[in-house]
């Protein structure tokens, strides 16, 4: 068989390059040797929001009454696991069967099996052999895995959460990130005394220093179990055993060991990209295959997209890259690089987190003379009347131009609000064209417009 292009790996990043190239009229075949979707769909992504939605309703139900609804008796109330995976498992059935659908109906060869790249830039899966003017690498990463004398029974890999049989009480999530931070406060909001542990300094290192802190303060508030900046020293009797990292002990203190209660401890660990094996003569950067500002790695007509080539671990991040990379196979914008200053990072906790653009940190090193202008949801009526007041729009501009170079949000849907700010800097809009907008009343989207006021002093109702 011979191809155009083809795709080792079915996650975000390779499905949607596939399905692009094949709408272009490239003839296309993607190779995948587990399920379609990779693990945004199946085991990430998806399914962990599928399951933060439904601790989420019970924490709605726990508070009805505030809303006037009576006759719930909040003792009754409890988290049904294996309720909330069957309808986890239902919407990803439903999601990769359309992913399959889609893949077909554009024309692309699926093949299952695992790929292995020859010297002649062939690929051969299984029997097979394939022959293609161009390949593209999504087979992404996993959470590294873990050397800390743990008994493997307690030991629990995010990729086989919902294979569970029952929740566990005492649950240890180790990692930081958007993918520990979330899977900690799920376990929190389902009834779980939960223990997050990392031995970063940060909860969220990706995000601006003033969302990672406000998730620090967030989740001392609400009882979590926290050990950042602590290191795990072994297992015993049921429990973890942790350590404040060395450098953070003083000369005249004593070296103190904590014990944690751990009936599962959760692996959410930094990630490390899988790479084929056949892959791994291509030159890598810090475990990750190494790409330049187009995307290809050191091999002609050898490209990497998404958590493979280390960028970015969004899955948006990842189909972008897919959609950069099929376009230059088409001759469209061939020179154009691919920039990833402007991609939102999203934040599932609750409320939910959201930032683009630069860091203040990251302004700050520009040397570019900035404005920091925000607004709370606690001033906004729409916030008030769903009863979800915490949080605000954070908005950082440049003082000569006011240009918008970066925007944090934390807010029930801030995941979704992050949009409007996208498409702001994606057109080098200023806290001028933030302000002329006309947001409708009243929604939580008001709250752009009062921001954009607030940067020059001017918010309407601050």
């Amino acid at each position: 068989m011979e191809y155009d292009l083809i795709v080792i790996g079915a996650g975000p990043g390779g499905y949607v390059a596939a399905i692009r190239a094949g709408q272009t009229g490239l003839k296309t075949a993607i190779v995948e040797k587990a399920d379609l979707g990779g693990m945004c769909l199946n085991w990430g992504c998806i399914p962990t929001k599928a399951l933060l939605e439904s601790a989420k309703k019970l924490q709605v139900v726990k508070n009805a009454a505030e809303f006037g609804v009576d006759g719930i008796d909040v003792k009754k109330l409890s988290f049904n696991w294996d309720k909330a995976v069957k309808r986890t498992q239902r919407i990803v059935k439903r999601l990769t069967k359309g992913v399959e659908f889609l893949l077909k109906k554009n024309g692309v060869d699926i093949i299952k099996g695992t790929a292995s790249i020859n010297m002649d830039k062939s690929v051969s899966v299984e029997n097979m052999l394939l022959k293609t003017k161009s390949i593209i690498i999504a087979t992404g990463s996993k959470p590294a895995p873990l050397d800390l004398k743990i008994p493997a029974e307690v030991v629990q890999e995010v990729e086989d959460l919902l294979k569970m049989e029952v929740m566990p009480e005492n649950p240890v999530v180790y990692g930081n990130g958007p993918h520990a931070v979330e899977l900690a406060q799920f376990f929190l909001m389902a009834g779980k005394k939960v223990t997050l542990i990392t031995e970063d300094k940060r909860l969220i290192p990706e995000a601006d220093e003033f969302l990672s802190d406000y998730a620090l303060g967030s989740f001392k508030k609400s009882k979590m179990n926290l050990f950042v900046n602590y290191m795990i020293r072994g297992y015993e009797d049921g429990h973890l055993l942790v350590e404040m990292v060395e450098e953070n002990i003083g000369k005249d203190e004593e070296r103190f060991i904590e014990k944690i209660p751990c009936d599962k401890f959760v692996n959410a660990a930094a990630r490390m990209a899988v790479v084929p094996v056949s892959a791994r003569n291509l030159e890598r950067d810090h475990g990750y295959l190494k790409v330049n500002d187009r995307l290809k790695t050191s091999a002609d007509d050898i490209y990497a997209v998404g958590d493979v080539n280390g960028r970015s671990i969004f899955a948006h991040a990842a189909s972008a890259q897919g959609i950069h990379v099929v376009n230059q196979l088409n001759g469209i914008r061939q020179d154009s690089l691919f920039d990833m200053e402007k991609f939102p990072i999203n934040i599932y906790t609750h409320p939910e987190m959201a930032q683009i653009g630069l860091t203040e940190a990251q302004v700050k090193l520009l040397g570019t003379a900035y404005k920091v202008s925000e607004f709370p949801l606690s001033a906004n009526g729409k916030a008030q009347t769903e009863g979800n007041t915490e949080g605000m729009v954070r908005m950082i501009s440049d003082r000569k131009y006011g240009e918008v170079l970066g925007v944090q949000i934390v807010a029930p849907n801030a995941t979704d609000m992050i949009a409007e700010a996208s498409a702001i800097m994606q057109m080098e809009g200023t806290i001028h064209d933030v302000a002329r907008t006309i947001h409708a009343h009243p929604t939580i989207s008001e709250v752009f417009l009062e921001a954009g006021f607030d940067a020059f002093d001017q918010a309407i109702h601050k």
